[in-house]
């Protein structure tokens, strides 16, 4: 157990933070006198046990004007920021963390506008490229600065330790079983030891990478009429599903989808499609079912991506195409469609299911797909009553986040002056080994699957259908045309 004398302020407290505040005491030696909760609805139910420990609960909304004054009242030098709240820019607190030496760890990287169904922006300004654009010079800039660890949660987050998990065991399988010659095993060999992930997953031919995703825990309290019904945050995933879809763009795809935006500054490794992510269909994999999921706006596409980006003379010669595949469970998929039908805006009730919730699991990982191997899948199965027995009156989709979370931390704790670092920067083995008591055991696993498996064409006339035999990687043979 790490000791912590300092401060911790969590700023909003939803399902993930009532997670990880469980887990907390575990793993951190700290006062909960120390600690404060800061979120904008009344929470002092829910946390009633620990505020008889000492813990402060602050009942309050962090705006633009009020920001700094919060902040300096809770934390100092040496303290700790948990930020787990929607709309917070991630740019302005995490300057004002740096500038005052308290740590910082998030989940996402949000900023104070909320996108919602009416804004009247081009699709690149409403998609998370110039965000991540405008944070990776910040990540290169690192010397002996205060670490702020960010979008250290399940996805992005865990999700890039369970690729390089993923890489490392590819390669351990592919030399096991393949015939090559001595040279290109030794140079497998030495990429494997010097974690040099970038040019493994060149050498394994790695061409495709899908965050897969399928919730399937159930309620025994149906989703009601104008309710949107979840097992995150609500406001989080209707953003994500209004939000352009965009994904990062392979060096081995030959033709890019109709109307597709191809940014014309930052890093080039994404594209963007004029078009709402819950409304662009992937077919992907999970064990052991094919899934339809949505390609849905994700921190991982870029932050994965360009990590395992190689340049030649700063020319881009190899890239793998990265997005999310995410099918919700009944009640979310209800609510979506509900959404629809009300042109796009929330509706007037939100509920996060969690002692409602009667069986099932979150399935979550990372499918890497190439022809050197096919397809693997490393990820976490978490059924809900291993969830409950782990963090009670919780989901496992929330456990899945706080521990990615607490990994985290932990690792800040540890690391105090990394300074800006992302998920890929952080040690999977270390963050992996923090995380699998509370979503292991981590599978990892040969899939065999491609999206061409079973396929069936029911109308060959229609323009869309456009299936690349001679490469099965191709983008257009993951899409879904209903």
């Amino acid at each position: 157990m790490r000791e912590f004398n300092g401060r911790i302020l969590f700023t909003g407290f939803g399902v993930v933070a009532r997670a990880l505040l469980t887990m907390l005491p575990r793993h951190v030696k700290v006062p909960f006198r120390n600690i404060t909760v800061m979120d904008c609805e009344d929470r002092t139910k829910v946390l009633e046990p620990w505020m008889k420990k000492g813990l402060t609960f602050v009942r309050e909304r962090i705006t633009p004007a009020n920001m700094t004054r919060l902040l300096s009242t809770h934390v100092s030098a040496g303290d700790l920021i948990l930020d787990l709240a929607r709309s917070i820019d991630c740019f302005e607190i995490l300057e004002w963390a740096q500038k005052n030496r308290v740590l910082y760890l998030n989940a996402s990287l949000e900023s104070w506008e909320t996108i919602g169904p009416t804004a009247q922006k081009p699709s690149i300004e409403k998609s998370l490229y110039p965000r991540y654009s405008k944070l990776m010079p910040l990540t290169t800039r690192n010397g002996r600065a205060t670490t702020a660890a960010i979008d250290q949660g399940a996805n992005p987050g865990l999700i890039s330790q369970f690729v390089k998990r993923g890489l490392l065991d590819i390669g351990e399988h592919v030399l096991k079983n393949e015939t090559m010659t001595r040279g290109r095993s030794r140079q497998l060999e030495r990429l494997m030891a010097e974690e040099n992930f970038a040019e493994l997953a060149r050498a394994l031919t790695v061409k495709v990478i899908h965050c897969s995703e399928w919730d399937r825990q159930r309620t025994s309290q149906p989703k009601q009429h104008d309710e949107f019904v979840g097992t995150w945050s609500v406001e989080g995933m209707w953003d994500e599903a209004i939000s352009p879809s965009e994904l990062a763009w392979g060096t081995h795809e030959k033709n890019l989808p109709a109307h597709a935006i191809v940014p014309q500054t930052g890093p080039g490794n994404m594209i963007i499609l004029p078009q709402m992510g819950m409304n662009t269909w992937v077919r992907s994999w999970i064990p052991n079912f094919e899934i339809v999921g949505m390609i849905v706006t994700h921190g991982e596409s870029f932050t994965i991506s360009d990590f395992l980006t190689v340049r030649r003379r700063g020319r881009v010669v190899y890239r793998p195409t990265v997005h999310y595949a995410y099918l919700p469970g009944n009640e979310t998929m209800a609510s979506l469609h509900e959404l629809r039908g009300r042109n796009y805006e929330l509706q007037p009730r939100i509920r996060i299911m969690t002692d409602e919730i009667s069986d099932g699991q979150n399935i979550m990982g990372a499918l890497l797909m190439g022809p050197r191997f096919q397809s693997w899948w490393t990820g976490s199965i978490l059924s809900i009553g291993d969830a409950r027995k782990k963090v009670p009156h919780s989901n496992a989709t929330a456990v899945q986040v706080a521990a990615g979370v607490l990994g985290g931390l932990l690792w800040t704790l540890k690391n105090p002056k990394r300074g800006v670092c992302l998920p890929e920067a952080m040690p999977h083995d270390e963050i992996l080994r923090i995380a699998e008591p509370y979503i292991g055991p981590v599978v990892s696993q040969p899939a065999g699957w491609t999206p061409l498996q079973q396929r069936r064409i029911f109308f060959g006339e229609h323009p869309d259908v456009q299936l690349d035999f001679s490469d099965p990687w191709q983008f257009s043979n993951f899409r879904f045309q209903p």
